[in-house]
């Protein structure tokens, strides 16, 4: 079974899994002819109460995936944390780790006193999409510009 762990954004093992996230889109989006913008996150972003940011470790204590929540501008329904960067190493997907890292996102979230979790994706991560949809994100209107997005997800919880 994997563990999750907070880390900071900018230690050794989150900074490698978060360049591996960022090649694989920069990868994804050449091959659809767009260009994919890469940016760093700013480590005191994801430092509570501004944020979490979290490391799957699997069976063997290797980190095999991330992710993060960050404080955003408030929304209908009162704070909002917005998820981020959530990766799992390809050969790692389908163990449920995903949905492990997410729940873990949402619980700090709540811990934090976020009242609605958004996120946003680009079509082409599909699997991405069945996840947010399984663990009650929906459809919202776009909440931000960033130019790689194509899709909006909220929760209320």
């Amino acid at each position: 079974m994997a563990d999750l762990r907070e880390s900071p954004v900018d230690a050794p093992d989150a900074h490698e899994l978060l360049d591996e996230y960022f090649r694989a889109r920069t990868a994804g989006f050449v091959a659809q002819d767009v260009v994919y913008t890469t940016t760093f996150p700013q480590p005191a972003t994801f430092v509570p109460p501004a944020g979490v940011f979290l490391v799957v470790d699997d069976d063997e204590g290797r980190p095999v995936g991330c992710g993060g929540i960050r404080l955003i501008a408030h929304g209908a329904h009162g704070t909002r944390y917005e998820v981020k960067h959530l990766y799992l190493r390809p050969q790692t997907r389908g163990r449920g780790w995903g949905r492990l890292l997410l729940d873990g996102l949402e619980a700090r979230a709540r811990d934090l006193g976020a009242r609605e979790l958004v996120l946003d994706t680009h079509h082409s991560l599909e699997a991405a999409g069945v996840l947010y949809a399984r663990s009650g994100f929906t459809t919202i209107e776009p909440y931000n510009d960033n130019p790689n997005a194509s899709r909006w997800y909220g929760k209320v919880l």
